[in-house]
């Protein structure tokens, strides 16, 4: 039994009763509209059709995010261990230095969410690696728990069992074994989830904090700038913050450092477990691709691992230097795609096959000398969905990428996004798709 089998099966579902299933997505929309699936002030955009996938594809991803996990955690420690390594990265004088710190619990990659396209375990690409203030659980399991209720997805699961990756509550468990590494007689931490207030995705930030308080734990929201180091702990006014749950990105951090020196100094000090640390950020950066490519990063990596990379993760070059690198960029414009080297949400991206040669031109000069990457274009994996427009009902294909969550360096859950733009984000029109494990009832 293969996903692109079941979700065929679901579009013939739909597809032979069509007008029922219409005024039924017309309910779902109106049920997504008030539930808490909010992105930047909006609902969350959504088909009536999610990504089905099967057991052998969640190994797949597993396998995926074990071998990618442990490439990261090689680099991370050259990084921790090798002066030398650590200036490929280019890194700030701080960001170098809170990177080095002892987080207190010896996991370089406590969370993250690795974007690949993904056909198969032979056929699949990295697009990025997400690691602090990973995002968009909300998105998928508030949509999953609606879509599982419409009449097409009852109709469905008379036949197959149907489950959610449930990604709040396993967090909560996750982090607090983590916190035990640093603190095992600390049995009830005050949890805080950090974040600089018009950054934040707020009804996902309510959700994380409602499943800690399930779970018997302290928590609240704060502004980094509202908090105060005092006698050798982190403090929101008289609420001691034992765990951080940083949904920062380390960009903002640095850019902002004057601005929040009490956490930054609590940090140094290691007054609080701070998950993740920012030794994530080795990873999270776009040059790491760059990085994995280098031959001196190859040598220190299982043959395995290095077949892997070369296989699976995009070439990658520094958009700098040598003006042979600028004429090749400009002249393969449909070959790549540029990228910063570190802002999140796709911001700043911009692909060549979207542009004339003149516009392409002018993009380039923009960006030249910038801190931008020039990387290899993947396209994206297509599947065919249900989409209604219109009181019509369509049969389309869209570009996919998924989004591996992994916690505590485990696959945790999925992420789906879909369009037919060349850039699939929440900067183009997308629709994000709940993820739905697929069984065959016996």
């Amino acid at each position: 039994m293969k996903s692109t089998e079941i979700n065929n099966e679901y579009i013939k579902l739909v597809v032979q009763d069509a007008e029922i299933y219409l005024k039924d997505y017309k309910v779902t929309l109106e049920k997504a509209a008030n539930s808490n699936a909010i992105y930047k002030g909006k609902p969350v955009p959504f088909l009536y059709h999610p990504m089905f996938f099967t057991e052998e594809d969640v190994d797949n991803f597993r396998k995926i995010g074990d071998m990618m996990i442990s490439i990261a955690n090689k680099v991370i420690n050259r990084y921790i261990e090798d002066g030398s390594f650590r200036k490929k990265f280019g890194f700030s004088n701080l960001l170098e230095e809170l990177i080095l710190l002892d987080n207190g619990y010896d996991i370089n990659v406590p969370i993250g969410r690795f974007d690949v396209f993904y056909k198969d375990y032979e056929d699949f690409k990295f697009c990025e690696l997400n690691t602090d203030g990973s995002s968009a659980m909300n998105e998928d399991n508030t949509l999953g728990r609606i879509l599982l209720e419409t009449k097409a997805m009852k109709q469905f699961r008379q036949k197959y069992k149907l489950s959610l990756f449930e990604l709040f509550d396993k967090w909560v468990k996750d982090s607090i074994d983590i916190y035990r590494k640093y603190d095992s007689s600390n049995s009830k931490p005050n949890v805080a989830i950090i974040d600089f207030t018009e950054s934040g995705t707020s009804k996902e930030f309510e959700e994380f904090k409602s499943a800690y308080i399930r779970s018997g734990y302290n928590c609240i929201i704060a502004d980094p700038r509202d908090l105060s180091y005092r006698d050798g702990k982190l403090y929101f006014d008289d609420y001691r913050i034992d765990l951080v749950y940083r949904r920062m990105v380390t960009f903002e951090l640095i850019e902002r450092a004057e601005e929040i020196q009490d956490f930054i100094q609590a940090y140094k000090n290691e007054a609080m477990c701070t998950i993740g640390s920012i030794r994530s950020q080795v990873v999270h950066n776009k040059i790491i691709f760059k990085v994995l490519h280098d031959e001196d990063t190859l040598k220190f990596l299982s043959q395995e691992e290095r077949e892997f990379i070369k296989k699976h993760v995009p070439y990658t070059e520094l958009f700098k230097g040598d003006k042979g690198v600028f004429n090749e960029v400009l002249n393969n414009k449909d070959k790549y795609i540029m990228k910063p080297l570190d802002l999140n949400g796709s911001r700043g991206v911009f692909v060549g096959r979207d542009f004339s040669k003149d516009e392409w031109r002018k993009r380039l000069k923009e960006v030249w000398d910038k801190d931008y990457i020039y990387q290899e274009f993947i396209e994206p994996c297509t599947r065919k969905f249900v989409a209604f427009e219109d009181n019509k009902t369509f049969v389309e294909e869209f570009g996919t990428i998924i989004g591996l969550f992994i916690y505590n360096e485990r696959l945790a859950g999925l992420y789906t996004r879909v369009g037919k733009s060349n850039i699939i984000s929440g900067l183009t029109e997308y629709y994000t798709l709940p993820n739905i494990l697929v069984n065959e009832r016996k």
